[in-house]
Order: C-alpha cells, then sequence, then structure tokens
C-alpha cells in the first residue's frame, strides 16, 4: 500500500508540476535573496491549497536540515483527519540548483524526480513566514515559524498572492496545534 501511495505521489508530481492551467498567468518572481542556514528549521503550514498527497492531514509541519552532501533534508509531518489523529512523515531532499537564483528550490519525496518549490515571499528580516508555491499554479503554502500567524501577516500574504494571479477559492486553513 505505501509503494502504491509513492508511485501515486510520483505521478501526481511529475504531471502536476509540469502542467501549467490554462489562461492562469501568475507572477512567479522569488524572492532575490534567500539565506538557507536562516531558512532551516520547522516550518507551520497555516494555509494550503488541497492536493492529494496531504489529503486529510492537520497540524502539518515542515522541517530542514543540512546534510553532509550540501543537500537539504525535508521531513513533513501532519496528523490524518485530527490533530490527536495518527502521525503520517514523508521524508524528501531539496537543492539549490542554481545559486544566481536563490528563491528557486527543487524538492524531491520520490527518488530522482524534483518538483519546484518556489519562495515567493519571505520575511526578510526575521524568517517568520513565507509563501511557497511552484510553476504550477496548483500548488501553493503559506508557512510559518510558528503554528498560529498573526491575521494581519495572513491578510497581507493573501493580498500579494492575489495580486499574483493566484485563485485563492480552494484555500484551505490547516487546523494547527495552540500553544
Amino acid at each position: 500500500m505505501r509503494r502504491l501511495h509513492s508511485i501515486l505521489i510520483l505521478i501526481i508530481l511529475v504531471f502536476g508540476f509540469s502542467a501549467k492551467s490554462r489562461g492562469q498567468v501568475l507572477d512567479l518572481t522569488t524572492v532575490k535573496e534567500l539565506d538557507l542556514n536562516r531558512y532551516m528549521g520547522k516550518w507551520y503550514e497555516i494555509a494550503r491549497f488541497p492536493h492529494f498527497f496531504e489529503k486529510g492531514l492537520v497540524g502539518v509541519t515542515a522541517t530542514y536540515r543540512f546534510l553532509e552532501d550540501g543537500k537539504i533534508e525535508v521531513i513533513n509531518a501532519g496528523f490524518k483527519n485530527m490533530l490527536d489523529g495518527e502521525k503520517s512523515i514523508a521524508i524528501g531532499k531539496a537543492k539549490l540548483p542554481d545559486k544566481l537564483e536563490p528563491g528557486k528550490l527543487k524538492v524531491s519525496f520520490f527518488w530522482i524526480f524534483y518538483s519546484d518549490y518556489f519562495v515567493l515571499e519571505l520575511d526578510a528580516i526575521n524568517y517568520q513566514y513565507a509563501m511557497i508555491g511552484s510553476s504550477s499554479d496548483k500548488y501553493f503554502w503559506i508557512l510559518c515559524r510558528t503554528p498560529q500567524m498573526d491575521s494581519a501577516i495572513y491578510n497581507m500574504l493573501l493580498n500579494k498572492a492575489r495580486k499574483r494571479g493566484y485563485n485563492l477559492d480552494q484555500l484551505y486553513k490547516v487546523p494547527q496545534l495552540r500553544y
């Protein structure tokens, strides 16, 4: 069953990330500077577009750390259907293919198949929030260093996403633990 799940994720990533939506023009300009050392650590998923590989997951986090080979380990974790549900973990890797474009990373959760990970917006001062996209309008995330995001920052990111051409009708606000 786990192998089937991995194969299905691969199919979604290969075809989903390479396909562009017709008629939708997005501003995919990425951040000009990204200090990967400061980006490392745990991020909480505040909102996302729904997709099958995170279906039913709540309390989702993404943790990044450098590996000895210079790549980045990515650990995505969440709980199935409720915050005290069964934990689900996916381990992948990321890399920066072009140092001249620091906001354009590649992420892989399956063997050698990498997908776009575009850092579209970032709290450049404190690295407390980020807005992530890809080359497709089907993938979008808002991340924060804490499980709850200030509503003014959240709304500012939503406005920036709309100005970039994202249709936010399907945006799912991810339930997170309260501290």
